[in-house]
């Protein structure tokens, strides 16, 4: 019977903190808004550090100014040489971002089976287009070669000959 009174208090502190977390803990549950607003703080967080990430990947990644000046240089050359070739590209990424994209309810109600022929005219245009950008690509390939082969003959013929005219001055001079 005789509990010392600071004791008392002691426990009796204890549990009002016992009891006012738990009074916390169930007004928190309660508490919808805060639950959502906590809840979209998180998914907020986890998104910017995402697109943080994101973008580091691709700052990392892009080529620094010159580079991009070179490669597009490089680009346009190309497109000069070969405008045929250019436009067989354009038309392939064309056709492919044509067929990777859904097809609508609208389009399907409107255009229905002319929609279909128009899809398999243009694969089938578009595998002869790849067909004859394949036979024109070999053909430069092999103009290429041809012309490098030749050019190696002409400047080794050349470097025969110089290197037998300096043979022949080395041993006319006793060298």
């Amino acid at each position: 019977m005789g509990q010392d009174p600071s004791v008392i208090r002691e426990e009796i502190a204890q549990t009002r903190e016992r009891v006012g977390d738990q009074v916390d803990a169930l007004s928190y549950k309660t508490d919808v808004g805060a639950r959502v607003g906590d809840y979209v703080d998180d998914k907020k967080d986890a998104v910017k550090s995402k697109l943080s990430g994101a973008k580091d990947a691709i700052t990392g990644a892009v080529p620094d100014g010159d580079k991009m000046k070179r490669r597009a240089g490089g680009l346009r050359d190309s497109a000069e040489r070969n405008p045929i070739g250019l436009a067989l590209v354009g038309v392939g990424v064309g056709f492919v971002a044509g067929t990777l994209l859904p097809r609508t309810r609208v389009e399907d109600e409107k255009l229905g089976d002319v929609s279909d022929r128009v899809v398999d005219v243009a694969k089938q245009t578009a595998g002869e287009a790849v067909e004859r950008g394949k036979g024109v690509a070999q053909d430069a390939v092999e103009a290429a070669v041809d012309t490098a082969r030749e050019s190696g003959r002409e400047q080794g013929e050349q470097l025969a000959s110089t290197l037998q005219e300096r043979a022949q001055d080395g041993v006319s001079t006793g060298a």
